[in-house]
């Protein structure tokens, strides 16, 4: 490796010690395999607060240096909110966040994680790496999800726990109608794509419906096993072109950095198609059903290499642990809802019968719960599936939040409320938020989370989400027109 090019900050990751032995082999394995496989282009990713991945294309010859020096990333991007627009106010102190690295738009230091190197099946000599983010003194940067994330796997580690997570994602893919964009489309943010149906929708789980776009299905399919993800199914779901895709559990860290590949790949193979593939919870379109997040979890004990969620009684479908985690996710889940449901649209999806849950309950395989177990007693499998996420979440953000409110759970040996028995939408339980604004009220005057993620982080996201919910609110809508234009 040579830090000779001007990349990044010279020595910076030995200086800090920012790279562990596993880190360190695959630095050695990937930069051989650069040279290997001749390639052109590595993508530096770094994900931000919104779950979205950010990058520079570097040059191939540069990785190695990158490994030794990072790169220079620019900062502002934490000051930017889902309309890429900055809504903090310029150049103040702290950037507007209170945090004095901040201050005026600096650059910080994102240095690769070459665990997470992958080279890309549908790019030309193109490999793609996650990065995390580092002030110029080699400190972590406080607000970033993926450090956060990391916190809460060696908080489980400490215990005695690895975690484990599989993820159940649903979206939509249209055809795009042009690839034109006109002078009158490029707003801030632009308009959305003029979209076709692909697929009749409400057959679900229909054979025919699936083959008939087998196309996009296969070349998905060869995205996702390329890019070494542990695929286990594409199915039909419920909406005329909606999908799901499951994947095999993960541990730690790699389930959120699969989700956050999973999109991106899906989003550009479907490009490239014609097609436009997206995460978003609910589309404004005729018979367009919610799309929701399923995160199936567990955690495995690291003493015996067995499931901790597994009950040794005959009559239990969870273990005292696993009882334990469920209680800390439900006592925690309205605070949770910023993490799990952060967009505006998202909280349409929590609604009576309609396959998502509206309120703070779980049972023994019930898809209205909001936690829902799966296994029978003694079962080897046996996991929880938190059904509250939305798929637009921050993949970091979503997994911490809830692997932290289990963990409470089982430190403070708390017990769950009563399953329920029947139907989960007239269940005695607290509703779930009705809104992003209801839920930033729970987080911003919950105690556990601000503890949990500190108190500039949890000032940092219900600030982005204020902003957010004052834009929206401050726009006239077409439900507004027509409810009162002609009528008054």
């Amino acid at each position: 490796m040579s830090g000779e090019r001007g990349v990044g900050k010279a020595g910076f990751v030995r200086e800090h010690g920012l790279l562990n032995d596993a880190q360190h082999e695959a630095a050695q394995r990937t930069v051989a395999r650069v040279e290997e496989m001749g390639l052109r282009t590595v993508r530096m990713i770094w994900v931000d607060q919104h779950g979205v991945p950010r990058c520079k294309f570097m040059s191939a010859v540069d990785y190695a240096s990158a490994i030794e020096n990072g790169i220079d990333f620019s900062a502002a991007l934490f000051n930017m909110d889902t309309g890429n627009k900055v809504f903090t106010p310029l150049f103040v102190e702290g950037g507007g966040l209170g945090i004095p690295e901040l201050t005026g738009f600096p650059d910080m230091v994102l240095v690769p994680d070459p665990t997470t190197f992958r080279v890309l099946p549908f790019a030309d000599r193109s490999a793609w790496v996650l990065t995390d983010a580092y002030f110029s003194n080699g400190t972590p940067v406080p607000i970033d999800g993926r450090h956060l994330l990391r916190a809460q796997v060696r908080a489980a580690e400490e215990m005695g726990f690895d975690y484990l997570a599989g993820l159940e994602v649903e979206f939509y893919v249209l055809r795009r109608e042009s690839d034109r964009i006109g002078l009158d489309q490029t707003g801030w943010p632009p308009p959305p794509p003029a979209v076709s149906v692909i697929e009749q929708g409400y057959q679900y789980l229909s054979e025919t419906r699936l083959g008939s776009i087998n196309g996009l299905v296969e070349a998905l399919r060869d995205a996702y096993i390329g890019l070494e993800l542990p695929l286990r199914s594409i199915e039909d779901e419920w909406g005329p072109g909606q999908i799901e895709v499951t994947f095999d559990p993960l541990t730690g860290l790699a389930g959120a950095d699969a989700m956050v590949l999973f999109r991106s790949a899906t989003k550009q193979v479907a490009h490239s198609m014609g097609l436009h593939a997206t995460f978003m919870c609910r589309p404004g379109l005729p018979n367009f059903f919610s799309s929701g997040w399923h995160l199936h979890e567990s955690l495995r004990d690291r003493a015996t290499g067995t499931n901790a969620f597994t009950s040794s009684s005959a009559t239990d479908r969870l273990s005292e642990i696993g009882r334990q985690f469920t209680a800390g996710i439900l006592e925690h889940a309205l605070p949770m809802t910023v993490f799990t449901t952060p967009t505006i649209n998202g909280y349409k999806r929590f609604s009576p019968y309609s396959f998502a849950p509206d309120r703070v309950t779980w049972a023994n395989e019930n898809r209205g719960t909001m936690v829902r177990v799966q296994g029978d007693p003694m079962e080897k499998g046996a996991h929880i599936e938190n059904r509250l996420g939305e798929p637009a979440a921050n993949p970091y953000l979503y997994l911490a939040a809830n692997l932290a409110a289990g963990l409470d759970g089982v430190r403070r040996k708390l017990e769950p409320p009563p399953v329920v028995e029947a139907n989960p939408y007239a269940a005695d339980a607290p509703p779930l938020p009705k809104s992003l604004w209801e839920a930033v009220d729970h987080l911003e005057h919950d105690p556990f989370f601000t503890e949990v993620f500190g108190e500039r982080f949890i000032s940092f996201i219900t600030a982005i989400k204020r902003n957010e919910v004052s834009r929206f609110l401050s726009e006239v809508t077409d439900w507004e027109m027509r409810e009162y234009f002609e009528f008054f």
